[in-house]
């Protein structure tokens, strides 16, 4: 299904009905004076051991978070949690031919912050969302990756506007928590536990986030774990239970939906990191602010507009509104210079 919407100049284009938001945070090494308030002040009370370099655990302290930020529509793309699980395998590394390619992004607009928090970002997706869809025609969603900040602010401002949002929790996150939880009933690097993470991501993929749990915590109580050895189980039980809400996995990949972050992630890593995370860079507010700006602009296709909007200003502000009725005379530029010797 398609959705007719207004792009940024005002022009109707045709655009998929999934609406996705994303958003994630990204460290930028500051200078000290220009980190938050509560970061500097544990930074200026630090003491390093070394004069010239940093050791272990030194490196802290000394970033501000970027809050970025992505929105876009995309094409339903079916699959079943078993297609999920193939793709994270390296065995097969030909495509099948006869599966059809996932959809590519539709009208992407990316975007980060060093001023802004993310709830003030998360507020600007949510206008971006409004822009593209005021009759909210579409499926909103927001893939998140859970952090429990990022989540509230979500929450918060869809309540604020009345706004319906179906919030996904990256299933690559949920994933890692099952790794870590396998770590405690089988050796590293064994067979026996990628099998048995593999199983239970499955599960997850079919919607059985309960079962999942229920069978992980009576597996350590049936292998005798201590509190300590089964410490990894218990936390990824909370985590997961805490968000079976935003699990319903089984439901999105039947309705075609994205349950991934990686539009998110290459954002940070293209957006931020490949420009601020320069080796030895240290950034002021007003620098790294300047630059995100810059960058998000290009990346997101609007260079051409914005370009001819900083010119037509720049027009205005330096010649027409100098002039009465905005009208600065016409120069005209002699075609000889009788008046000019050559001098050798």
């Amino acid at each position: 299904m398609t959705v007719k919407v207004r792009d940024f100049n005002g022009a109707e284009r045709v655009t998929s009905d999934l609406l996705v938001m994303t958003g994630d945070g990204k460290g930028v090494v500051m200078r000290r004076e220009h980190l938050r308030a509560e970061t500097r002040k544990k930074a200026e009370a630090a003491t390093p051991k070394l004069e010239t370099r940093k050791t272990k655990g030194e490196k802290k302290d000394r970033k501000r978070m970027a809050a970025v930020a992505a929105v876009y529509a995309v094409g339903p793309h079916v699959r079943t949690a078993e297609d999920v699980v193939d793709g994270l395998r390296r065995v097969r590394l030909v495509r099948d031919p006869t599966k059809p390619k996932p959809p590519r992004p539709e009208a992407k607009r990316v975007w980060a912050s060093i001023v802004d928090d993310m709830a003030a970002v998360v507020a600007q997706m949510f206008d971006e969302a409004e822009r593209r869809d005021p009759l909210r025609r579409k499926r909103w969603m927001f893939v998140a990756d859970g952090d429990p900040n990022l989540e509230r602010a979500v929450r918060n401002e869809a309540k604020r506007r009345g706004v319906k949002v179906l919030l996904v929790l990256d299933f690559i996150h949920a994933l890692e928590y099952l790794w870590k939880a396998g770590h405690a009933l089988y050796a590293e690097g064994s067979r026996e536990l990628e099998d048995w993470v593999l199983d239970r991501l499955t599960a997850i993929l079919h919607g059985k986030v309960s079962n999942v749990v229920a069978g992980m915590r009576r597996s350590a109580t049936k292998r005798g774990l201590a509190k300590k050895a089964r410490e990894p189980i218990d936390i990824a039980a909370r985590y997961l239970l805490k968000r079976t809400g935003m699990m319903r996995y089984d439901q999105l990949l039947a309705l075609g939906a994205p349950i991934a972050s990686g539009v998110i992630e290459g954002t940070c890593r293209g957006l931020v990191n490949d420009r601020l995370d320069l080796t030895g860079a240290r950034w002021s507010v007003a620098g790294a602010e300047a630059i995100l700006r810059l960058r998000a602009i290009i990346r997101s296709g609007d260079w051409d507009e914005y370009w001819g909007f900083h010119i037509t200003s720049e027009r205005d502000r330096n010649h027409d509104s100098r002039h009465a009725d905005n009208r600065p005379p016409t120069v005209e530029i002699p075609r000889k210079f009788g008046h000019l010797r050559r001098v050798k």
